[in-house]
């Protein structure tokens, strides 16, 4: 009997339930918006912080110095909070949101603290960073009279006033915009990467691009560019595509004579392109769809150039590398599986009905992912029915379609909890920023140095970005940015537009930027390679990818706009990007004066292309410089090679962890 109740309680059974009612709670809400975002934060954020807690706890202990029991016991208490805190708010909302706003009572207040410090001791557990910021930030808030600095003095605030922005006024904090952003709009489009994941889509889509490459030794590489450029459609991360994609292309890379830091750092800059790719970008698209107030669609259209130039440019770099790095002799192509095409034809398919949705029916964004979640699933279904009882296909026999089911429901429930909790943390943190008054000061500051000098502005701001970058995950560092840069910007004139992407473009170089690069991590430890050469070699090819952060200032149709101009400007960064990474990757004559001079020579045409507002500079410029890029081409891949028969093969494969497994269960869930 003991037995039995343990086997029907066990902890995987308990998080199953819970990510049933997530799930499908959600998927009712994306199709009535009962109740509103505010009122479905208020229920669900409790069941997400459950979902949290456990899927930490089934990964590890929370506390390893603790007895086993200890440990049983502290989980408990949390779900036991968040249960509480559910009820509560479910026969209390209206009184709390409405009724109470100002003057709440003892109660109200505790529940806030409990579970502001839940979120809290979560974020400790995965955002350790964060969790310190929060908590000097907390102190700060307290004590702010006592700071010696003029520019960080302020009068205080109170404890009380701490717990309650951060929670119960709803408007800010823990239930605040984010939260509920994470509930409604990013979860809907986590159900299309959900889906994908359950049935393999992923890793079919890899051996597809692989095909698409090439039999070319040195187009093997650029199966980790359109790898990560495919899966990037619905992972919204660059971590996560380096999990997906870098697990397969860096070992091929490495078996056909790539080095392993160039190969880890290929799958970087590959991966990064993940948080620019339509139509699931990072969380930043969604929550810049937020700050302008438009639909994400408009976030979405304007994305396609920017990711389009990036993955352009990207593989351009790439295959001029390889062509220095690798002779240009034949190898074996794989051999496609049915199956594996046909996931990939549905994923597809499945992509282009949501374009259609969004952009051409009209369609809610909520409706769109919803429909486009149910179109991928009963097609993956009936495909998976098709070769497992039909074909009888050996590779599908080792699936079971409830199986599929379940990880694809335990997916969404997994990455929309994380992101709940990664977002409720930033709540804390940028409620705290607006309570001491910190953003009107720094805005402040850059308004001052913009009326003396806009261009010095936008050098602060991105220094600012870098700092931010450097410490945070692009989603912090986005949300920070867009709360302090994008004001006094656009105050000084900028397209709203064009400032909020500045902050999304630097707020996905942060990711790649040391020390904190997730993505650099993981493709460094696939690959076997030092942490720091690896994200070094990666930031040389993103070199070129970099300067599209300042070029939509001089070029603002690409992001403001949408229509020809628009991808008249992405030609003409593409054209730019490409010169600079010839003149830093090619090569054009044996001579070392003639090539480095040359070379120089068509970096300033590029330049003068792609950051040169007059079009009378900038078009002749790209034509100039596109003419170039081909002769240059052509003379690259006569003297650049290396002689064939120089690479020696052999067989690599991955060789795990705990820390890349630790690294691992932390990118499958991470959006940007």
């Amino acid at each position: 009997m003991v037995d039995a109740i343990k086997r029907v309680f066990s902890l995987n059974n308990i998080i199953l339930f819970f990510s049933f009612v997530l799930s499908f709670w959600l998927l009712y809400y994306f199709y009535t918006g009962a109740g509103g975002p505010q009122e479905l934060v208020s229920r669900l954020m409790s069941v997400a912080l459950i979902l949290q807690t456990l899927f930490m706890y089934r990964s590890n202990y929370f506390y390893p110095w603790l007895p086993p029991r200890v440990n049983d016991l502290i989980v408990a208490v949390i779900v036991g909070i968040c249960l509480y805190a559910f009820y509560y708010f479910w026969f209390n909302f209206e009184d709390v949101a409405i009724y109470r706003q100002g003057s709440y009572t003892r109660h109200d207040f505790i529940v806030g603290l409990l579970i502001f410090l839940v979120v809290m001791e979560l974020s400790r557990l995965a955002h350790p960073v964060l969790f310190w910021i929060n908590l000097i930030l907390i102190v700060y808030t307290l004590y702010g009279y006592l700071s010696p600095i003029d520019f960080f003095w302020h009068p205080g605030t109170s404890l009380y006033r701490v717990i309650t922005s951060s929670t119960v006024e709803f408007s800010t904090g823990i239930y605040g915009i984010y939260g509920q952003l994470a509930l409604t709009l990013i979860a809907a489009f986590l159900t299309l990467a959900a889906a994908a994941r359950g049935f393999g889509a992923q890793s079919a889509m890899i051996n597809v691009m692989r095909r698409l490459a090439g039999g070319n030794r040195q187009m093997v590489p650029q199966t980790a560019v359109l790898g990560s450029l495919a899966v990037g459609t619905v992972s919204g991360s660059g971590s996560a595509n380096a999990v997906v994609v870098g697990s397969i292309t860096i070992p091929l890379m490495k078996r056909y004579g790539v080095p392993a830091t160039f190969a880890g750092a290929v799958e970087t800059s590959a991966s990064m392109g993940g948080l620019l790719m339509p139509p699931l970008m990072g969380v930043g698209a969604f929550l810049m769809s937020e700050f302008l107030g438009v639909p994400y669609w408009d976030v979405v259209a304007r994305g396609f150039p920017l990711a389009l130039a990036y993955y352009i440019a990207l593989a351009f770099a790439v295959y001029l590398l390889c062509v220095r790095l690798l002779p240009a002799d034949r190898v074996p192509s794989p051999t496609l599986q049915p199956y594996d095409l046909t996931k990939t034809a549905i994923f597809f398919v499945s992509v282009i009905f949501l374009i259609v949705l969004m952009g051409w029916v009209g369609m809610g964004e909520l409706l769109a992912a919803l429909y486009t979640a149910a179109f991928m699933f009963v097609l993956l279904i009936i495909a998976f029915l098709y070769f497992k009882h039909v074909l009888k296909d050996p590779e599908v026999q080792k699936e079971t379609l409830f199986g599929n089911i379940l990880l694809s429901i335990e997916t969404h429930a997994d990455m929309t909890s994380y992101l709940t909790v990664l977002l409720a943390t930033l709540g804390i943190m940028i409620g705290l920023f607006t309570v001491t008054g910190f953003i009107n000061r720094m805005g402040g500051m850059l308004l001052e140095l913009g009326g003396w000098n806009i261009l010095a502005m936008i050098g602060m701001a991105y220094i600012f970005g870098w700092l931010v970058g450097a410490g945070l995950p692009p989603t912090a560092t986005y949300i920070i940015g867009a709360v302090v840069i994008v004001g006094p910007l656009t105050k000084l004139g900028v397209n709203p537009w064009v400032a909020h992407f500045f902050v999304f473009l630097l707020s996905v170089w942060g990711e790649l930027s040391p020390p904190t690069s997730l993505t650099a991590a993981i493709s460094a430890r696939i690959a076997e390679a030092s942490f720091m050469r690896t994200m070094w070699e990666a930031l040389k090819i993103c070199l070129p990818l970099t300067l599209m952060t300042f070029a939509i200032f001089a070029r603002p149709d690409m992001v403001s706009v949408t229509g020809w101009a628009q991808w008249a400007d992405a030609l003409i960064v593409v054209a730019g990007t490409c010169g600079v990474a010839f003149a830093m990757f090619g090569r054009v004559s044996t001579n070392a004066a003639i090539d480095i001079g040359l070379r120089l020579l068509l970096a300033v045409v590029a330049l003068a292309a792609m950051l040169t507002p007059d079009e009378t500079i900038a078009a002749p410029a790209t034509v100039v410089s596109a003419v170039a890029i081909v002769f240059g081409i052509a003379r690259h891949r006569q003297i650049a090679p290396p002689p064939i028969g120089s690479i020696k093969e052999e067989e690599v494969t991955v060789r795990g962890g705990a820390d890349l497994d630790e690294m691992a269960a932390e990118a499958q869930r991470d959006l940007g």
